[in-house]
């Protein structure tokens, strides 16, 4: 790689993220000196490093003392591991100093974490972005094990995309019919369209929200695993996203894909439901009451976004309004691919979620007007505190609010915005 080449880079990057004006994110990450951030494409990783790098320089900080790399830049194709080298010669040669290192996008690049790790050793400062969830693979974790911070990125959270809209969120002002009615009205928004950071202020959205699944699908998924039945994996997308809020194992997804896309095999099918994790693209939740092998070959699947899974659906809000509470549930308590913190219940009857570190069962539903729905969604919750311990039981709606008693204390019922508002 050559270094002139890559000293125009680094100062065009530097002209980049003093140009972008950034929403603060909630994450924190100038709380421990190594950090890997991951998430699925545009869902502001750059962004958030932009931030970090611009409170650096309102604290003091120059960019002799800043290094920042976007890997996704076209001129880099040919940067290998030996090159990593170079980039630190090339900064020391423009400035004399040892920098901080913003390297994002790193995966894109081979043997990235033999580099971040000696980084970390020689107590750089060193912060990195990747899109692809094997970046979490126990051997990587290994690799870096106790030298970095894992923080993943979503989209926007409720609280985030209303801050973006200048839209107040304070108790006093949700409390009036004005407030509560621009709360709800943006609500809706984000119920249909989802959180991603770019398409937050764009009057029309479904386009972008389109050609940024054609990335993730045709980039992260087909062509990073070098993938020739391209309708296979289409197919498959399509039906993951129509299975949303239903267990789905691994059998019946492969006998759905062999009726309509030709026959596959069952160890593919596994494949391509793994490649769509590594991608961001899909959020798997495990059933607490399953035995180990149906944990791992049952399970629902999320959306990394709602306005990507709105793409394959037409008006099935419940299963939107239960994507979004899925998300901001893997926000709070964290996912990958051993994910023991958020599960569904699943044993006889279904309880949507349970996270059992604080004893809470959640049943997401659009309404409860409906007497067969109301009863389903008590029943499950009446059941659950027979089973497990369960301090806090809730119905989440889009816009009802109310509660139930039974022996076993409240069942709280309250709209999805008022409930993401709170967490």
């Amino acid at each position: 790689m050559d270094k002139q080449i890559l000293k125009q880079i680094l100062r065009e990057n530097q002209q980049e993220v003093e140009r972008y004006v950034v929403e603060p994110r909630e994450q924190n990450l100038n709380d421990f000196p190594c950090r890997v951030l991951v998430g699925v494409r545009r869902v502001g990783k750059s962004y958030m490093l932009y931030h970090c790098i611009q409170q650096w320089l309102d604290n003091g900080k120059k960019w002799d003392e800043i290094l920042y790399l976007n890997f996704e830049d076209e001129r880099l194709e040919d940067f290998g591991t030996e090159d990593f080298n170079k980039l630190l010669e090339c900064h020391q040669e423009m400035y004399g100093k040892r920098p901080m290192l913003f390297l994002d996008e790193v995966q894109n690049i081979d043997n990235w974490h033999k580099f971040a790790r000696r980084m970390a050793d020689s107590q750089y400062v060193i912060y990195l972005t990747g899109s692809n969830a094997k970046m979490l693979s126990g051997e990587i974790n290994t690799t870096l094990g106790g030298r970095f911070l894992v923080a993943e990125v979503y989209p926007y959270s409720f609280k985030e995309f209303l801050a973006v809209h200048k839209v107040p969120t304070l108790e006093t002002e949700v409390l009036t019919t004005e407030g509560r009615a621009n709360v709800v009205y943006h609500f809706d928004e984000y119920l249909h369209y989802g959180g991603l950071p770019a398409a937050a202020l764009m009057p029309a959205k479904r386009n972008y929200l389109s050609s940024i699944y054609q990335k993730i699908y045709l980039g992260d998924i087909i062509a990073r695993n070098k993938i020739t039945n391209v309708a296979g994996i289409r197919i498959l997308v399509r039906k993951m996203a129509e299975s949303v809020c239903r267990p789905i194992s691994y059998n019946r997804v492969n006998n759905l894909l062999s009726s309509v896309g030709g026959k596959l095999s069952l160890a593919t099918t596994i494949k391509y439901i793994e490649y769509c994790e590594d991608a961001w693209l899909l959020l798997r939740l495990k059933n607490y009451a399953s035995t180990l092998a149906e944990k791992e070959s049952n399970c629902k699947y999320y959306f990394i976004d709602n306005g990507i899974l709105g793409l394959f659906l037409i008006d099935k809000s419940t299963m939107l309004l239960e994507n979004i509470v899925a998300l901001q549930l893997f926000r709070v308590y964290g996912h990958d691919r051993d994910n023991e913190r958020v599960f569904f219940y699943g044993g006889g009857y279904e309880v949507d979620f349970y996270i059992p570190e604080d004893e809470i069962a959640i049943q997401v539903c659009y309404s409860l007007h409906d007497l067969e729905t109301l009863k389903r969604e008590t029943d499950a919750l009446q059941k659950l505190p027979k089973r497990v311990s369960c301090k806090r039981r809730i119905i989440l709606t889009y816009d009802e609010e109310t509660m139930f008693e039974d022996q076993y204390g409240v069942i709280e019922v309250t709209p999805v915005w008022k409930w993401l508002l709170k967490e």
